[in-house]
């Protein structure tokens, strides 16, 4: 079996270090607490994982391969990055001990990747391009996508930390509301990207 694991790890490092939607939400928890920052991209980790064992056993080809199914999602992803935007947005603004507390984080970012076509269309248009085919496929894409997983949780395990150390220098609330508002135009960026593509 003759993987072509360089190229493969170049370009899922690069698709890794490139801010999206899961990043910017998961940033945004995090600058307000360790805690909130390791849920959020654990419930990133789960949609991910979740992408991952689809695209393994072929669903999220059907979805890719019919464009009403992935005009849907990509619909549906869209309108809910816009609403966490509008949400983060709503509430920057707000002194901190008067914020709503973020409630279902881990949901937020399960969902967030969930909903967001790009991760799937990463699994169907990287993974295929690294595979021996020669070789039987079950096995391939079930190693490439653990490898993928494996690679964005590193990945976590490093943000939510350092984000922290971002958090300490926003706690001034002048600088922390403009952050937020950053994060939640980026969100609604995003959706409109998502929609666009």
């Amino acid at each position: 079996m003759h993987i072509a694991w360089t190229s493969f790890l170049l370009a899922l490092v690069v698709i890794t270090v490139v801010p999206g939607p899961d990043f910017v939400l998961v940033m945004g928890n995090a600058v307000r607490s360790l805690k909130k920052g390791v849920e959020a991209a654990l419930g990133v980790l789960t949609g991910l994982l979740i992408h991952a064992t689809l695209a393994t056993v072929g669903l999220s080809a059907l979805v890719a391969a019919a464009p009403t199914a992935l005009f849907v999602v990509k619909a549906v992803g869209a309108v809910y990055l816009a609403y966490i935007g509008f949400m983060t947005l709503r509430t920057a603004s707000r002194p901190l001990a008067e914020q709503p507390r973020q409630k279902n984080v881990f949901l937020r970012g399960m969902l967030c990747d969930l909903l967001n076509p790009k991760v799937m269309l990463t699994f169907l248009s990287l993974i295929p391009q690294a595979m021996d085919p020669n070789a039987a496929p079950l096995p391939q894409a079930a190693l490439l996508s653990a490898v993928t997983v494996g690679v964005f949780a590193v990945f976590w395990v490093i943000v939510v930390p350092s984000a922290r150390q971002l958090g300490r220098l926003l706690n001034r609330p002048r600088t922390r509301a403009h952050f937020e508002r950053v994060c939640g135009t980026a969100l609604i960026g995003l959706a409109a990207s998502v929609l666009a593509t």
